[in-house]
């Protein structure tokens, strides 16, 4: 302030000796003077505004099948403050013009690393989340489908594609530690929440294992439920787990310490019908972060069931109409917006979509593969888990 006071009465001084000064060597001194002022005033330190965290979705790419008209290929990043706008791609693998891309099959992420992993059906790939450099790139024996990684960021359990095990793998450098095998078909994967367990469903049995994360062995077992499993998510504390099984619009309860099937839930005013992937009427399931309700995914009817989880069994209670065959369905961390593989961003209060993801060519993106971080200050503060697990501790 007393800079620009300085300044206001140097250039009315100034100002009059201009006025009076003839077209001298005079005139020119008064112009230098006024310009070291403007100079200085320049130069003086500007309060800047604190740095704000920036929320962010990842979108993996091809995420439905290998589908490159859905977004093409690579990580897709969305502002999701500023109405989901497309903000940049980030490169994952290159396809040979002429040739098909390969199905991206999971994608996980770690605030404590700042990493982002994406697995394809024979490799997976580390990137920086807030460069986008890669890290490392590595394949596996049996392929790769959806992982997860460790809450300490430091382990990825990575089922081979839908074979006997999944590998144990060391985040940092992508070297195997471990292999566990359950026999199951592996295919989904999902670490508890004070990462002790990890919960392993085979689309080839009705069982889903769970392994001591510390000793990676299978210790128990849940289940048989009415069917093999297919997509599945838990509950924050670890006590419950919500399967889709082929066969079943709908989906069935287990308990995770008793190891029994607790409920069988039909949706009720819709008929299943022929799918176009998948191959089972549901394929999708999620908990709101605050566990309150459970979303169902329905591709034959193009829909997402809502059920009020706070009574159990799960009650039905409404239905949201979609663009086209939901896949999957997961939910923001914050609780606000759930993610459905069609693209489609809904408002969870509301229950209505309030956008839809497209990318910077303008095409509609879809993909079975996403999760949300908050970044600030040039670091991840906060990531998201691609499925919709529960978040309350108790």
């Amino acid at each position: 302030m007393v800079l620009l006071e300085r300044f206001t009465t140097e250039s009315s001084k100034l100002s009059r000796r201009c006025s009076r000064a003839t077209r001298t060597g005079r005139l020119r001194g008064s112009l230098r003077a006024l310009l070291l002022l403007s100079l200085v005033v320049s130069l003086s330190p500007v309060p800047t505004p604190a740095a704000t965290e920036q929320h962010l979705l990842y979108v993996a790419s091809p995420g439905t099948r290998n589908y490159q008209e859905y977004g093409g290929v690579g990580i897709l990043v969305f502002d999701i403050d500023n109405g989901y706008r497309f903000v940049r791609r980030i490169r994952t693998w290159n396809v040979p013009e002429g040739s098909d891309a390969q199905n991206v099959k999971g994608i996980a992420a770690s605030a404590k690393t700042g990493r982002v992993y994406v697995t394809s059906l024979n490799r997976m790939i580390a990137i920086d989340a807030v460069t986008g450099m890669t890290i490392w790139d590595k394949t596996y024996d049996g392929g790769c489908d959806r992982m997860a990684i460790s809450p300490d960021g430091r382990i990825l359990y990575v089922p081979q594609l839908e074979g006997p095990a999944w590998h144990v793998v060391n985040a940092a450098t992508g070297d195997v530690i471990k292999t566990v095998e359950t026999k199951s078909g592996s295919h989904n994967t999902i670490y508890s929440a004070d990462g002790k367990r990890v919960y392993l469903a085979g689309l080839r049995s009705p069982f889903l294992s769970v392994a001591n994360a510390k000793t990676h062995k299978v210790t128990t077992t849940v289940g048989p439920f009415d069917n093999v499993i297919r997509p599945f998510t838990v509950n924050g504390n670890g006590t419950l787990v919500f399967v889709n099984i082929n066969g079943l619009l709908g989906f069935e309860v287990g308990d995770l310490r008793t190891g029994k099937k607790l409920h069988h839930v039909e949706v009720t005013g819709y008929e299943p019908g022929p799918v176009k992937r998948h191959g089972c009427p549901s394929h999708g399931i999620a908990l709101t972060p605050d566990e309150k309700e459970l979303w169902l995914g329905d591709c034959a009817n193009s829909a997402i069931h809502v059920f009020d989880a706070t009574v159990m069994p799960p009650k039905q209670v409404t239905s949201i109409r979609t663009r086209d065959c939901v896949g999957w369905v997961s939910f923001s961390m914050d609780g606000r917006f759930a993610y459905s593989s069609t693209g489609e961003i809904i408002d969870v209060a509301t229950k209505s979509v309030v956008a839809a993801l497209q990318d910077e060519t303008g095409r509609q993106v879809q993909s079975e593969k996403m999760l949300d971080l908050a970044i600030a200050n040039g670091k991840v503060v906060r990531a998201g888990n691609q499925f919709g697990v529960g978040r309350k501790s108790r």
